[in-house]
C-alpha cells in the first residue's frame, strides 16, 4: 500500500508555477521547496518587495468553551489569562521536567475561543490536559487553508485587496476581514523576521484569495515563494525550527537531546509571574534559579577565516547557496563545546551565520569560538563570534 502525501488548498496554482520540481514534505503535505532553480528572485521577495507562502500544513486547533482560557494557561509557558480578544501569543509547551514538547501561536478569537497552531500534532496533548474541563478541542488542519504574505510592501498589498485597511493592526495581534469577498482572519505574523502577516480562511476558498493576492500585488512585485527561502530569513531573523534546532522532548531518544524553552533563549515568553500551575513550571523555575547549561546563540562566522582555509587549497570560499540543517561542532581553545543546528549564508548581511547551541560559560556574548567546516573533504575550523539574535531585524518588522 502507498501513502499518498496531501495536497495544500493552493496546489492548483503552486505546482503550475514551480518550474524545477522541487517539492519539500511538510506534516504529510507535499509543498514548494522553490519555484526557481535558485532561491535568489524569492528571498529577496521576502526583504524587498513580498513573499506569498503557503503555510497551510502547520497544524491547526480551535478549542472553545468556558474553559479554554484556563487550559492554554496550563499547557504553555504564557499568561493566557490576561490574552486580549485579537492577541497573538508566540509559545512553547512543555512536559513536567520543563522539555520543549513543540511551539506555536495562540490567537484570542475572542472571550472562549482560540486558535493554537504548532508543527507537531498537538490534539492528544490538548486532550489529556484539558479532563474535567469544559473544552471542545477541534483539529482543523485540513479544513482551513493558510498563506503567509512578508515583506516591507505587503501591508500596501492587503489594504488594495481587503475590505478593511491593515494600518492599524499592531505586531502580534489578528483581526476578521474580508479579501475578495471570502471571510479571513488576519495575523500581523510571521517566520521570516520581516514585515508579515498571516491570512487564515476555509480551504475550499483558498484559490480565490490566492488569485485575489496575485492580482493586487503585480504592481508590488508579488512573487510566490517557497520553503527553502523561507529558511533561510528565518535563520536571519533568530527563528528555530522544531526537529532541526530542537528535537520535541516525546521525540527525543536520549536526555541531552531534550531543551527547554530557556536554553532555546525563550525566557521572554516564560511567565513564571503568572498566576497557578502550567506543564512544567517547578523545573523551570529551578533553571531559572540555577542557570541553564545551555543556550540557543548566534555565530557570525568569519569571513576572513573562511578565505584562509580555502586559499591554502586554491579555491575561494564554497557557501551552500540555501540554509544547511546540519550539525557542525563548535569548539572552545580545542575542546568541543557544543554544535550548530543550522548554518545560512545571509544575502541582506553578507554573512555566513549559524544558530549553534553552546554550554555554559562560553555563550556569552562577544565569546570567540571556532566551528567545524568542510574544505576539499578535510575538516577544519574557522573562526566565529557569539552575537546576539536576532542577526538581521528591520525596523518597519514592529512599526
Amino acid at each position: 500500500m502507498t501513502l499518498q502525501l496531501k495536497r495544500t488548498p493552493f496546489h492548483e496554482r503552486t505546482a503550475a508555477l514551480c518550474l524545477p520540481q522541487n517539492w519539500r514534505r511538510w506534516a504529510g503535505c507535499i509543498v514548494v521547496g522553490s519555484y526557481d532553480l535558485t532561491l535568489d528572485r524569492e528571498y529577496w521577495a521576502i526583504r524587498d518587495a513580498a513573499a506569498l507562502i503557503d503555510v497551510s500544513p502547520l497544524m491547526k486547533y480551535l478549542i472553545d468553551g468556558p474553559d479554554a482560557a484556563l487550559l492554554l494557561h496550563r499547557v504553555t509557558t504564557r499568561d493566557v489569562l490576561g490574552m486580549k480578544v485579537g492577541q497573538v501569543f508566540y509559545t512553547g509547551w512543555c512536559d513536567e521536567e520543563g522539555k520543549l514538547l513543540d511551539d506555536g501561536t495562540v490567537t484570542r478569537l475572542g472571550e472562549s475561543s482560540f486558535r493554537m497552531t504548532s508543527a507537531e500534532p498537538s490534539l492528544r496533548w490538548l486532550a489529556m490536559n484539558a479532563v474535567g474541563m469544559d473544552v471542545s478541542i477541534r483539529e482543523v488542519t485540513d479544513q482551513m487553508g493558510a498563506l503567509s504574505l512578508q515583506g516591507p510592501k505587503a501591508r500596501s498589498i492587503l489594504n488594495a485587496c481587503c475590505k478593511k485597511p491593515l494600518d492599524k493592526l499592531k505586531y502580534f495581534r489578528a483581526m476578521g476581514n474580508t479579501l475578495a469577498g471570502v471571510s479571513v482572519s488576519i495575523s500581523r505574523t510571521g517566520y521570516t523576521g520581516d514585515l508579515g502577516y498571516e491570512i487564515w480562511m476555509e480551504a475550499d476558498k483558498g484559490l480565490q484569495v490566492w488569485d485575489a493576492l496575485m492580482a493586487a500585488g503585480h504592481d508590488y512585485s508579488i512573487t510566490p515563494c517557497g520553503i527553502l527561502p523561507m529558511d533561510m530569513a528565518r535563520v536571519e531573523a533568530g527563528l528555530f525550527m522544531v526537529d532541526v534546532d530542537y528535537t520535541p522532548a516525546n521525540h527525543a531518544w536520549i536526555e541531552s537531546q531534550k531543551s527547554t524553552p530557556l536554553e532555546m533563549g525563550l525566557g521572554w515568553a516564560v511567565a513564571l509571574d503568572k498566576e497557578g500551575y502550567f506543564v512544567g513550571r517547578r523545573a523551570l523555575e529551578k533553571e531559572k534559579r540555577d542557570g541553564s547549561a545551555w543556550q540557543l546563540v548566534g555565530l557570525d562566522i568569519q569571513w576572513e577565516g573562511l578565505e584562509k582555509l580555502y586559499a591554502q587549497v586554491g579555491l575561494p570560499p564554497q557557501i551552500p547557496g540555501m540554509a544547511v540543517r546540519g550539525s557542525l561542532p563548535v569548539l572552545r581553545h580545542g575542546r568541543q563545546v557544543g554544535y550548530a543546528s543550522t548554518s545560512s549564508w545571509s544575502p541582506v548581511l553578507k554573512k555566513y551565520i549559524a544558530l549553534a547551541h553552546v554550554q555554559r560559560p562560553h555563550f556569552a556574548i562577544g565569546t570567540d569560538l571556532m566551528i567545524e567546516v568542510t574544505v576539499e573533504h578535510q575538516r577544519r575550523h574557522a573562526p566565529c563570534q557569539v552575537v546576539k539574535l536576532p542577526f538581521y531585524e528591520p525596523e518597519w518588522k514592529k512599526a
